[in-house]
């Protein structure tokens, strides 16, 4: 029994240092623009990557230009 707690333990050790350790995944600028696209459709007029966002200018089809910000780690729109 304690010959299993320790594996437990160990396991458990291992477990919480790869997260710790883990590098961030960072995502690409045409991962952005697919992600950004997903939500307003329309032509791509540019992309720019300032700090930790990905800044994706998108031309509606009713004329209208719309900014969408999306998160260069996570992916997640801001």
């Amino acid at each position: 029994m304690k010959n299993l707690m320790n594996y437990l333990y160990i396991i458990c050790l291992l477990m919480v240092s790869c997260n710790i350790y883990a590098a961030p995944v960072n995502i690409s600028q045409q991962q952005a623009v697919s992600i950004a696209q997903q939500v307003n459709v329309g032509r791509v007029l540019g992309v720019k990557r300032k700090g930790n966002t990905y800044r994706v200018k998108i031309l509606l089809s009713n004329g209208e230009v719309k900014i969408t910000q999306v998160d260069v780690n996570s992916g997640k729109i801001k």
